[in-house]
């Protein structure tokens, strides 16, 4: 008789589920600044084993979404105005370099992405739903100019800020387009298609001062909220 063997567990898509439900929450504003993330509460919402969970929240906090503390747990994170000015400051100095660069570098075939990448951004804004979304393919679209332009450290400064910056985005933004304008992104792709780095440095600059000034940095922090009620 022939008997079959159950595949084992594929722990690494167990994780990514959980990490992409929490990353979503969190984004979304379901789970405000402060929130509280017990990893057997976790486990049981998600029907997971706590390693698992534990897995999820280590890269959570990788992306800044998390803050791990010693002997009190995992903590939605909480970025402070004077951090959220910080890092969109970092991003106004190193950025434009970068999409310099890819104005020199851009292959036809570079184009092509970036400009399909801008139709599923424009798809994303116009669903309210689709916040979350919204804002992970802005993140996306940035480090790809990061990528474009060939100098890995930069690129690596770039994807830990952007990261950073979902999360400030989803506190502190004004209206919706704040995500990332798509008219911009569409600017931009231009001027790397055109080869004009000058032109394209100039509007990665304006683009991302425009994103710091649509933030209100004067916002008060919402109350910690329970995650069982939002996540049960």
């Amino acid at each position: 008789m022939l008997v079959t063997v159950p595949e084992p567990e594929k722990p690494a898509a167990r994780w990514q589920g959980v990490y992409a439900a929490l990353r979503e929450a969190i984004i979304g504003r379901k789970l405000a600044p402060g929130t509280k993330l017990p990893e057997d509460a976790l486990a049981a919402i998600y029907a997971v084993s706590r390693t698992v969970v534990r897995a999820a929240l280590q890269a959570l906090s990788h992306d800044r979404l998390v803050r791990l503390e010693p002997n009190r747990g995992a903590f939605v994170a909480s970025p402070s105005t004077k951090e959220a000015r910080e890092v969109f400051e970092a991003r106004g100095l190193i950025e434009p370099q970068l999409a310099a660069l890819a104005a020199r570098t851009a292959t036809p075939a570079d184009i092509a992405h970036l400009r399909a990448h801008l139709a599923r951004e424009r798809e994303a804004l116009a669903t309210d739903a689709n916040a979350a979304e919204a804002i992970a393919l802005s993140a996306h679209f940035h480090v790809a100019i990061a990528e474009l332009a060939g100098h890995s450290i930069y690129t690596g400064f770039v994807r830990d800020l952007v990261s950073h910056s979902s999360l400030i985005i989803a506190l502190y933004w004004t209206q919706r387009e704040t995500t990332c304008k798509c008219e911009a992104h569409k600017e931009l792709v231009d001027a790397i298609a055109e080869g004009e780095p000058l032109k394209a440095a100039a509007i990665m600059r304006e683009h991302i001062t425009e994103l710091l000034l649509g933030l209100d940095l004067s916002r008060k922090d919402s109350p910690p909220t329970s995650l069982q009620d939002l996540l049960k």
